[in-house]
């Protein structure tokens, strides 16, 4: 993040150029305060950015492991503070046009360094050079955070009475950044927001550097230098669409897009970024892609384009002209067989597959619900004019309609991932959980019907999962799964119906029909009976039948949950992994299987996300260790009473703030509808009120503070259900707006402990010594913080898997409740207020 800040009564620094006795003339903390600003935005910027770089170019769980990344660089600079003290007596405005500079090269070199080797995730248990490319990564992409770090710590130590205004500065700045974040990639892409954050360091380079007495020729040359081309870069995206290859981004080739590339004649015919998504058409005549398509349809399928959103997923492309011959032959059209004319709602079609199958068996109205603009230019179906379109997020629209339809589709809309890669562990998914369902079935017509197909897994798993969802939202609804629910399957998927009200007989003879004419296989209905299961696709047991059944039957359900070889609960918005399936029952299989099976048992993703937790603890050992041996005796020149109080408080509030960010993250993603809106709008307003919450800092007392947060936290919960409840059906500005507003109590106190503490931290200093620098004490605990939030960045995305979201809040609450503890006769101490220019 960014850095500034400096009042009238900070540390003198005395013989330094431009300096008067009592620290930065007005001017100069000002031209200080402006270049860290624009420091700040540049590190977040690119930090957000990097979490959608690595969600296309490799999988979903890469995005927390550039949140550890980024905390990794910023406590490693408090090390290097310690460590040198040298550095803390350098020219003010010098040393930090010279970090801005080296943050902006870096930006620069380490992406694309980064990207021309990428990690390979699948092969790292038989691949050891893979961990140490894993190794190389973090060790690039942290250094521009380092840079960016050590000017924030630098100014924090050498004007710690003016830290409230430093740490607003770099907090207002990296709100900033976070907006840049967001609307960058419409206009240059991605990749184009890297060399923006690049423009932005090199900018605050120049700032930095603007002369009072004497020029700094080679460093604002250096930084002209870095600005022109970063102009350069963007002007070619605007103009072309593309620029230096090097900076172009290098895809996993385990991702779908990768595989459809190596189709013969395939070509991209489209490629886009808004804020939240990077969407990419392929054409390729070898594309056929017509997923539970009955192997009883006899014709050519038609020839379809791709679609592909973040490189993967590859859904069909249909058009109104698309021969609809096949559309009888799809699981959908099970429910279009009972209900001809009914009205129909498609949820997030994508391509439009089941669009097309809807338009073309029922003669209802047909309406769709898809979220990505992006993906309704580019589908030509979604101009049908028989077609009733709202592009917004389904659990926004379900929230705000009051429609009812005779037919509701859940489109599937994944590609097929094999559960035991774990690739998906931590993506996501609110389409999938059981508030979602309840959602979609509250809109159903009396003897309504609601359709959802996922991909068959063996054993059974995915399937497992969305039947278990259909049960328990209709337990929860009051109603009868064991009436209410129709099962089949197909060569390679899985599909439920669920009705309104309890099947007839004429239903379920009517769908045997359907299942019989297609050598579809039946799994569950009200009255099946096993010897009418496992008929077409023919396994060794009819196991999908029979873990259904025992399933319904079983009392009390978590005896059949903790009994199941994989995880299969259903998915909460609390807890929304539909992906998940790790159990620890599997790790002596995992163990075993480590280095001689390419997708090791159900874990594999779960197991790196563990790794990189190993390796964030060992980090984060060093940064705290490392000055303490170096310095021989630990803080020596901190004048401090008690650096095992510094280094628990500081400590505690490293974990905090991560254990209360991530997890509102992830929760903002069901209320804004998309990843990226909530980590930039949700960071955006912490950072934003933290930054008003650190200006106010001085006149806030500490011991007030730490516990009116931690009981503020504890209430998150179940105030943001109760919000989200309310508000989910507003429009998406208007729920913007909302975020902020119940952000900005927390975000305004979670921006006071770290500021206020520094200058406790300052004041413990004797009188006699305030001409000197503090060499020790503040940079040591600026890399404490840091390096506790390393752990806790990839701790709190473990424990959501575990324990869902809001008992990561509460760990948090918890963490600043203890902070509170530790620093209640730390506070009691007089303390200087400074005067604010």
């Amino acid at each position: 993040m960014g850095n500034t800040g400096t009042g009238s009564q900070g540390k003198p620094r005395r013989g330094q150029p431009g300096f008067g006795p009592v620290g930065p003339q007005p001017l100069q903390h000002r031209t200080l305060w402006q270049a860290l600003f624009l420091l700040s935005a540049a590190t977040l910027a690119f930090e957000i950015d990097l979490t959608r770089l690595l969600s296309v170019a490799q999988f979903y769980h890469f995005s927390f492991m550039i949140v550890s990344i980024a905390l990794l660089g910023f406590g490693a600079s408090g090390t290097a503070l310690t460590i040198f003290p040298a550095l803390q007596k350098s020219d003010p405005r010098k040393f930090l046009g010279r970090l801005a500079l080296a943050t902006g090269i870096s930006i620069l070199l380490a992406f694309a360094l980064a990207n021309s080797l990428p990690f390979d995730s699948f092969s790292v248990a038989w691949d050891r050079r893979q961990l140490w490319i894993l190794l190389l990564h973090y060790v690039l992409l942290a250094s521009p955070f380092f840079f960016s770090g050590t000017a924030l710590g630098f100014l924090l130590n050498a004007w710690p009475r003016s830290a409230g205004t430093t740490y607003a500065a770099n907090l207002f700045g990296a709100a900033a950044g976070c907006l840049v974040a967001l609307a960058g990639p419409l206009y240059v892409g991605a990749e184009g927001v890297v060399t923006l954050s690049s423009a932005l360091a090199a900018a605050a380079a120049i700032v930095a550097s603007l002369p009072v007495q004497a020029p700094r020729k080679p460093l604002i040359l250096a930084a002209l230098g870095l600005f022109v081309f970063s102009v350069l870069d963007l002007s070619l995206r605007l103009a072309l669409g593309h620029s230096f290859a090097p900076l172009d981004l290098d895809l996993s080739p385990y991702k779908s897009l990768s595989y459809v590339l190596r189709y013969p004649d395939s070509r991209v015919v489209s490629r886009r970024w808004n804020a939240y998504s990077r969407v990419d058409v392929v054409r390729s005549g070898g594309l056929h892609s017509l997923p539970g398509l009955s192997y009883r349809y006899l014709q050519l399928p038609p020839a379809l384009d791709a679609l592909l959103v973040d490189g993967d997923d590859l859904s069909p492309i249909v058009g109104p002209n698309t021969e609809p011959a096949f559309a009888p032959f799809m699981p959908d059209a099970a429910a279009f067989y009972l209900r001809p004319q009914g009205n129909a709602l498609v949820l997030e079609p994508r391509g439009g597959l089941d669009v097309l199958t809807a338009l073309n068996l029922t003669s209802g109205s047909v309406s769709a619900v898809e979220v990505n603009p992006l993906i309704v230019q580019a589908v030509p179906v979604y101009t049908d004019p028989r077609l009733q379109l709202f592009v917004e997020s389904e659990r926004s629209y379900l929230r705000r309609a009051r429609a009812t339809y005779d037919v509701i589709v859940l489109s599937l809309v994944s590609s097929f991932h094999p559960v035991r890669s774990g690739a998906y562990t931590l993506s996501e998914d609110y389409r999938y959980t059981v508030e979602s369902f309840r959602d979609a079935l509250a809109h159903l017509t009396p003897g309504g019907l609601f359709i959802a197909t996922r991909w068959l897994q063996d054993p059974p798993s995915e399937d497992l999962r969305l039947f278990a969802l259909a049960v328990t939202a209709l337990e929860n609804d009051g109603a009868d799964p064991a009436a209410q629910i129709f099962a089949f399957r197909g060569f390679n998927t899985a599909t439920i119906l669920l009705k309104n009200g309890a099947f007839s007989a004429q239903e379920l003879s009517s769908l045997r029909i359907f299942l019989a004419d297609r050598a579809f296989d039946l799994s569950y209905a009200p009255d099946v009976a096993a010897g009418e299961t496992n008929r077409y696709n023919i396994l060794p047991q009819s196991e999908y039948y029979q873990t259904y059944v025992k399933l319904l039957k079983s009392n009390p359900r978590a005896e059949f949950y903790a009994a199941y070889a994989y995880d299969v609960h259903p998915p909460t918005d609390d807890r929304p992994f539909f992906a998940h399936y790790f159990k620890w029952t599997q790790t002596p299989q995992i163990l075993a299987e480590l280095g001689t099976a390419w997708l090791p048992f159900g874990g594999a993703g779960y197991f790196l996300i563990l790794a990189l937790l190993i390796m964030a603890i060992l980090f984060a050992g060093v940064l705290i260790i490392l000055p303490v041996a170096v310095r021989k005796r630990p803080l020596q020149d901190s004048r401090s009473r008690s650096p095992v109080r510094q280094l628990i408080y500081f400590g505690l509030l490293g974990l905090a703030f991560m254990f209360v960010e991530l997890p509102l993250l992830q929760g903002f993603i069901l209320y804004l509808g998309q990843p990226a809106y909530a980590v930039a709008f949700v960071l955006c307003s912490l950072l934003l009120f933290s930054g008003i919450g650190s200006r106010y800092s001085p006149h806030i007392p500490l011991r007030l503070a730490l516990p009116t947060l931690a009981v503020l936290i504890v209430a998150l919960p179940p105030a943001l259900r109760r919000l989200f409840d309310v508000t989910l059906g507003l429009p998406l500005p208007l729920r913007f707006g909302v975020t902020a507003l119940a952000l900005a109590p927390v975000g305004f106190l979670m921006g006071v402990p770290f500021p206020s503490a520094i200058r406790l931290t300052e004041s413990e200093q004797p009188a006699s010594h305030y001409s000197q620098p503090l060499e020790g004490s503040i940079p040591w605990v600026w890399a404490v913080n840091g390096a506790a939030s390393v752990v806790s960045s990839i701790l709190a995305a473990l424990l959501a898997l575990t324990f869902g979201f809001s008992w990561v809040l509460r760990l948090g609450a918890a963490c600043y409740g203890l902070a509170a503890l530790t620093a209640w006769r730390w506070a009691d101490r007089p303390r200087p207020v400074p005067r604010f220019p």
